[in-house]
């Protein structure tokens, strides 16, 4: 039987894995995955199993705090896929092989977080921090407000970069920008990498809710068009920079959310070329199809379709809607993470 994530990759595509469990890196690694990404929601899981309690009992009985603690669990989480992964980094000369490591969701709190001079100084503090020799580590900031000004200072200073949470063209286009004006302060370009992590099924989640006038052709297929526009367009913008290493977009949010859509509507939409960051499930299921993969990601649907989701949504209102959800499925983890940590504590404490 043939091997669905082996055809994948034959096709183009290179395949990170969206978790950090250390078992699912090891088993995605030998099936062929090069990278990973983790966020607070996968981190806190992973504490929840007790497989790194003696962990957290140590950094308990060192006096740290809850924050203190999730911190540097990401950090050892990370560094640990990031082992795995290294080998890749290096045989790439820094082309692939990386792990992506999350900035502090709270800073973007509507209710707490700091004023936005504040958050962009914040972000390029601890995206220099938790970057600083580690060299397969790409640090996510978000396309918000404040993580969009940070990115210009992220790039100059060495930082290497994965703009997270972009669902339009307009946040494209500001993060690529910053981005690239950053990178040509620095000293070369030799280990400049970027990646743009666009959001394909919250797109269509959204347009199933607010755009009802979209013929049944069209619906279901918004993220796919859109994703494939960044993607055409980060192809252009890049080719004349003859640069040594490829800027590329991240395919994000790659599990189906409908029952009645194939595991793999959005993998087998997007094969072919830069990078898909697959939940384990989504690997799985596309493990288990079998099936032959071939390039489509330069593929578009009908003309009439491209065009009928051009005239019917709003990509202003989209992103509006989008990052108002996105930011509070970034801020809650966070806290959620907060909550296990101090739950732990309660059992793991000394003399408990």
């Amino acid at each position: 039987m043939t091997s669905g994530l082996r055809s994948l990759i034959d096709c183009g595509t290179k395949l990170w894995l969206d978790s950090i469990d250390p078992d699912l890196v090891r088993k995605n690694r030998a099936l062929g995955a090069t990278g990973a990404t983790s966020n607070p929601i996968i981190i806190s899981d992973l504490i929840r199993t007790g497989r790194f309690d003696a962990d957290l009992a140590d950094r308990i009985k060192h006096g740290l705090d809850d924050a203190a603690i999730c911190w540097q669990m990401a950090d050892q989480l990370v560094k640990q896929a990031q082992d795995v992964f290294l080998p890749v980094w290096e045989e790439t000369r820094g082309d692939d092989g990386y792990v992506s490591f999350e900035l502090d969701p709270l800073l973007e709190d509507p209710e707490t977080g700091p004023p936005h001079a504040a958050r962009v100084a914040r972000y390029v503090e601890l995206g220099k921090k938790w970057s600083a020799g580690r060299a397969n580590r790409m640090i996510k900031v978000p396309a918000t407000a404040a993580g969009l000004a940070a990115l210009e200072e992220l790039a100059a200073a060495g930082v290497t970069i994965n703009v997270t949470l972009i669902f339009t063209e307009r946040q494209y286009r500001i993060a690529r920008e910053a981005v690239w004006r950053g990178a040509q302060r620095r000293p070369d370009l030799k280990g400049f990498k970027s990646v743009y992590s666009i959001f394909v099924s919250r797109v269509d989640v959204y347009t199933e809710e607010h755009c009802s006038d979209l013929g049944p052709q069209a619906q279901g297929q918004v993220g796919i068009v859109n994703v494939k526009k960044l993607w055409r367009e980060n192809q252009e913008f890049w080719r004349d920079k003859a640069l040594p290493l490829r800027q590329e977009i991240i395919f994000a949010s790659t599990g189906t959310k409908k029952k009645e859509d194939p595991p793999d509507k959005y993998v087998d939409a997007l094969a072919g070329s830069d990078i898909q960051t697959n939940p384990p499930a989504t690997n799985d299921a596309v493990e288990a199809l079998g099936k032959r993969y071939v390039r489509r990601v330069d593929q578009m649907p009908a003309d009439a379709i491209v065009r009928e989701i051009e005239q019917k949504v709003d990509p202003a209102k989209l992103e509006d809607v989008l990052m108002r959800e996105g930011v509070e499925k970034f801020v809650k983890p966070q806290k959620a993470l907060l909550a296990t940590v101090k739950e732990k504590r309660a059992t793991l404490a000394p003399g408990r």
